[in-house]
This record gives C-alpha cells, structure tokens and sequence, in this order.
C-alpha cells in the first residue's frame, strides 16, 4: 500500500492518478450522475481556498451537518485542505444536540445541507458566539432569517477558484498526528462525546482493511454509502477506505430504496450494520414463502448445501455436488443478482452479527465479514 503523508496527501494523490475517471455518483431525477475524480479535487480545492478566505485556518472546527451526498465528500475534504476539523453531526440531532456539539467543539463556522436541517442548526448556532458563519449548500426559505452571516456553498466555490492560493503547501503542512475529524458518539451513556482522529489513525485504517479484503482482488471497485457518515464506521468505511482503493462511489437515497439502488449502482464491496442484515434476510424469507412450491424447496436445499460447505468443507457428497451445482445456478446466481450481481463482500460493523444471519448469505454465496472497533480506533480493531 501507498504510504500517504495524510489523508489529503492520499485524496489528491489518486485525484491526480485516476483524473477523468468517476468517483462520486448521486441521483438527479431518476438517474445516477457522477462527478470525476478530477472534477471533485477542484471543488475541494476550490472550497478549501473560499474557507481560508473567510477566516478559516488550521485547527479551526467546522461543523458540517448533511445528508449522504457529493458535497458531503467534498465539506469534509476541503475543511481538513484548508487545515480545519470537521465535526459532522447527524441529519437527526435536536437541536439541543447541535448546541451542545457546537459548544464543545467551539466550532467556528457550520455547513448545513437543507433549509429543513437549517432549521434546527441556525436555531443552535445563534445560542453561540463562536459560530461566525454558517453555509447553505441549498437555498433558504425566504422565512428563514438569522443574526448569522449566512452563505452559499457554490458561490464560495466559484469565488474560491479564482482565489490565488498554494494548496499544495497547506496539504504538506499537515502533520499524520494532527486531528482530522472530531467524531460525537450517540450519547447512549449520557451527553454525546467528542472522539479525536488523526489523519494517520484512519489511514492505519485504510491499510488495514486494504490488507484483509485484497485476496478479493480489490480492483475497480463500487461502493453504496447509505449509512450516516458521522458515524466513523461510514467515516472511515464508505468514505476514506474508497478513496484509498481509487473506488466509485454510490450514495443510495435512503433504506427504502436501498434494494432499487443495489440494482442500479451494482456494488463490489459494501458496509451495513446487522440491522440491515436481518432485514434482508426476513424479506427473502418472505419473498420466498410467498413463491412456495419448487422454489422454495430448491432454496433451502441451496441454504442447507451451502452451509453444509462452510461448516463441513470438503464434505459434499458426489450427488449434492451436483445438486449444488444445478441450485447455484438457479437460486444463488439468482440471489446474488438481486444485490446487483458483482458483490466480492458484505461487511458487518456497528453492533453484533448473529450467526444463523452470516452464515444465511454465507451459504446463498454472498460473503459476509464482521468486523469489531470502537469510535476511538477509527473504528476497526479486527475482523474476520
């Protein structure tokens, strides 16, 4: 693996490698558009310069509060290029949330997506006096006014490229210890905690996982991002890992949609909590009871053959070998086009997996990793 000086060290690096290829993919009406990976690196860029400008410098937090979406990569990216910390917070804080994470990271400036999530953010910025702008990346309602010097995203942009800046000097000055992110835990053990990441603990992170999934042939790679990228295994997961791999990747438009997108994105590698899991396994089910007959009976013998294969290797026999062969086509070929047919790995995090789940699309041959870790490690300490 690279050995990258930081994370935007590794971000332009394979920028400047991959240019015209596509990188980021979201949906515009009912179809996936993508941003290259050159195209990204100059709004980065761009938006790096315009946060420098506005009084942003290195250290400063910025609060960045959005749905999975490209200019969620691209806040986040620009705020460590111009020497910031991030503190993302999720789409579903309260407002109570927002102030006590504006207030304990001393954020200076606050990045909102939607006039919807603006609401609560202004509602909580305006309680502080360290908060000295606030960016839109949508348009404000006209009812939506504010003590705060409010601006827009893209015009920060567009100001930011004619700006005369050297990136590559604020890049290399920073150092692999320096904080990259300040990630809030949910708060289950009372008020939400702030957890610092240096760049080089989520590149340990990279390399890590890089090092587990290669005997997979990490080659051209899609993920789907569909889980919330405050949290750092989507942080680090969905976001930097892609990145480190020169990845594409999808941002599904939400759970109920999330078997549409499967199709359309058709994804290699892809992180899910086991919520998601069971959820998938009780609709196969359903779907498969709901069939009945000749289907159903050649699905559990594909659930039993496969499981037989991995809890007994070696120990088919010659006539389900043969069995196995005719339901792998009809029934896992089947199974593993519903997830978009090119999947090299599903990969479990966040919470335990049950067994009877893993070994479920074990044996319907869609390998299914768990991985454990801790907000703290950034997040994975192991995985199998």
């Amino acid at each position: 693996m690279n050995t990258w000086a930081n994370l935007l060290d590794m971000f332009y690096s394979q920028a400047s490698r991959l240019v015209e290829k596509p990188f980021i993919w979201s949906k515009e009406g009912d179809l996936y558009v993508s941003k290259s990976w050159g195209e990204v690196a100059k709004e980065v860029t761009s938006l790096a310069q315009g946060l420098r400008s506005l009084g942003i410098n290195p250290g400063d937090r910025v609060f960045l509060c959005s749905e999975s979406r490209p200019e969620w990569f691209i806040s986040n990216l620009a705020v460590i290029a111009s020497g910031g910390i991030t503190v993302p917070a999720y789409t579903t804080n309260t407002i109570s949330d927002h102030l006590h994470i504006l207030n304990d990271s001393g954020a200076k400036a606050a990045i909102v997506s939607t006039s919807l999530l603006a609401d609560r953010v202004i509602a909580a910025a305006s309680q502080t006096e360290h908060v000295k702008f606030l960016i839109t990346i949508e348009n404000l309602n006209s009812n939506q006014s504010s003590s705060l010097d409010i601006k827009n995203w893209q015009a920060i942009v567009d100001e930011g490229k004619d700006l005369d800046a050297n990136i590559d000097t604020w890049v290399s000055a920073v150092n692999a210890d320096d904080t990259a992110v300040i990630i809030y835990t949910s708060g289950t053990g009372g008020v939400p905690k702030g957890v610092m990441l240096a760049h080089k603990s989520i590149l340990h992170n990279c390399s890590g996982a890089r090092n587990l999934l290669s005997s997979f042939g990490l080659e051209n790679e899609v993920f789907l991002s569909f889980l919330p990228l405050p949290h750092s295994y989507e942080y680090t997961g969905g976001q930097f890992f892609p990145i480190s791999i020169g990845a594409e990747v999808y941002f599904a438009e939400g759970i109920e949609h999330l078997a549409r997108n499967m199709k359309e994105a058709r994804p290699t590698l892809m992180t899910a909590v086991p919520r998601l899991y069971e959820s998938m396994h009780a609709r196969i089910i359903r779907g498969v009871e709901r069939s009945g007959g000749l289907k159903a009976k050649l699905f559990e013998i594909a659930l039993q053959l496969g499981r037989k294969k991995i809890e007994h290797p070696g120990s088919l026999s010659l006539g389900e070998k043969i069995l196995d062969g005719l339901v792998e086509r009809l029934v896992r070929n089947k199974v593993r086009d519903n997830f978009g047919g090119r999947l090299k790995a599903l990969v479990s995090g966040g919470a335990p997996l049950n067994l009877d789940i893993g070994l479920f699309f074990s044996a319907l041959g869609l390998r299914l990793l768990q991985g454990y870790g801790q907000t703290e490690s950034a997040p994975v300490i192991s995985a199998n």
